[in-house]
């Protein structure tokens, strides 16, 4: 739901204003660098987007879910690196706290992450544990008041970069289901936490994604988030249910940016005297991405506006994830179709962007998994 129509209208603004004046004039920077300038972290601190979706009594903005989409929206139609760096905290970077955590964990750290003075991100995957998160192999042995985890986690979006870690990891040994599950938060520098380098990738440069090592990490009993073991699985899924319509929604700005460079170039590149854009096959490639753009945005809210009525949608998140990730994929294809040779060499910008997309319909759920979550929703 929209609560104020015109600071809606204001953000949103600013938002564009930022990718237009500040990320799309730096994405070669950010390619050839695979970093994020400093300066253009502190404009989206000024932005507030680390903080977009926690509570405002912690420094955040509050956005609903189905302000958060459109803001998301807007924010990605840029290099994906701003979005994972200036944006995870407004996602899984904070919401396992601020759906579990305690009245201190809340206190202790929401603020610093609404601020963007903590980089959060959340340590699920595994060598042998992804689509089947149950699997976990990494260990969280009691110890008194404390617990000693050992493991190791695998491509950790911000993990090289990352201040606090949400760590998913087995409590009890005799539970191999969910119940044994329980979510840590932890540190950098505490000891027997490490992090290794960016692990290199197909895209998403500045963006990046490292292992989380686990030596006999000691952490007190209350760096459970909740304060309560046997939870962590439980709170994944409330994360991933909303990460879902963020995630979607972060797929849509993508492809909005690209059909817009397609046009573009369909009405300069001239061809057999005219522009390439005259020519009906591809005015349909066009047209076809247009459609599936705003079928995806129709999509992503109206679902945004039945979460925040408090209705079941944990089908709906999957057909967003489902639909808008698949969708981005055919839309960038289309798009490098439009290009031509110059779509599949560097400089414009969208070999980059066909690149980046890919990833988005393996992270937080491939998409067979949500279509067998789709079917379970159907056949109950």
């Amino acid at each position: 739901m929209i609560r104020d129509a015109a600071r809606q209208a204001r953000l949103l603004a600013e938002i564009r204003r930022f990718v237009r004046e500040v990320a799309i004039p730096n994405e070669d920077r950010v390619e050839r660098e695979d970093r994020i300038p400093d300066e253009d972290i502190a404009a989206m601190r000024k932005l507030g987007s680390y903080g977009w979706s926690i509570p405002e009594e912690y420094g955040g903005a509050g956005l609903s879910t189905e302000e958060l989409a459109l803001a998301f929206i807007e924010l990605s139609q840029c290099s994906v690196a701003y979005r994972v760096h200036g944006a995870t905290n407004a996602g899984i970077g904070a919401e396992a706290i601020i759906q579990d955590g305690t009245a201190e964990q809340k206190r202790k750290y929401l603020p610093r992450l609404a601020s963007g003075e903590l980089l959060g991100c959340l340590a699920l995957t595994e060598p042998e544990a992804g689509s089947d998160a149950t699997s976990l192999q990494s260990t969280a042995v009691r110890d008194g008041d404390h617990y000693v985890l050992n493991g190791t986690k695998r491509y950790i979006t911000l993990a090289p970069v990352a201040d606090l870690f949400q760590v998913f990891a087995r409590s009890d040994p005799d539970n191999k289901g969910a119940g044994g599950v329980s979510a840590f938060l932890i540190e950098r520098g505490t000891p027997g936490l490490t992090t290794g380098g960016s692990t290199p990738k197909m895209g998403q440069e500045g963006a990046p994604i490292g292992e989380v090592h686990l030596k006999d990490c000691r952490v007190p009993a209350s760096a459970i988030i909740g304060g309560e073991p046997g939870r962590g699985f439980r709170t994944v899924m409330k994360v991933l249910n909303k990460q879902r319509v963020n995630l979607a929604a972060l797929c849509t700005g993508p492809a909005i940016r690209m059909l817009d460079e397609a046009i573009a170039y369909a009405r300069e590149r001239q061809q057999f005297g005219k522009p390439i854009g005259e020519f009906q096959l591809v005015q349909a490639m066009l047209a076809e991405s247009k459609i599936e753009i705003e079928a995806a945005r129709a999509l992503i809210l109206e679902t945004a506006r039945k979460r925040d009525l408090g209705e079941d949608v944990t089908m709906d998140v999957s057909m967003c994830k489902y639909y808008a990730t698949e969708m981005c994929g055919r839309v960038a294809d289309r798009a490098v179709q439009v290009f031509g040779g110059q779509g599949y060499v560097k400089g414009r910008g969208i070999e980059r962007f066909y690149r980046d997309v890919r990833a988005f319909r393996i992270y937080e759920g491939t998409s067979q998994i949500h279509l067998l979550n789709i079917a379970k929703q159907l056949l109950r």
